[in-house]
């Protein structure tokens, strides 16, 4: 007995789909501006300070580079978008001497393109 056929009705998308071009990267020809907008993520905290201690601002980092990839999938979502276009970053880092964390915050200023 044969196993039944199944369809995948799933919309086909290329594997490379790119939504968000950072600096150099050009979105494609076709995309239309829409507007400039900003973008605000931050990464989790962690214990100390990251003053001088490679590992944890490396960490921080990708984490902080994780959540801005999420947030501009909900902002160009949310803003009737395709592609995001980032023009200008600034990371800082954050601090809370109470609770002895620290994390980074990153803002980003974007193109929005349909």
């Amino acid at each position: 007995m044969t196993a039944p056929i199944t369809i995948d009705t799933a919309p086909m998308t290329p594997a490379n789909d790119q939504r968000v071009y950072w600096h150099r990267e050009l979105p494609p020809l076709k995309a239309e501006i829409m507007g400039e907008h900003v973008l605000e993520a931050t990464s989790g905290r962690v214990r100390g300070t990251l003053a001088h201690r490679d590992e944890l601002w490396d960490e921080c980092y990708r984490d902080l580079l994780a959540n801005t990839r999420e947030r501009f999938t909900q902002e160009i979502e949310r803003l009737g978008g395709r592609y995001a276009h980032v023009l200008d970053e600034h990371v800082d880092t954050r601090h809370d001497d109470a609770a002895g964390e620290a994390w980074l915050r990153g803002r980003f200023t974007y193109m929005l393109y349909r």
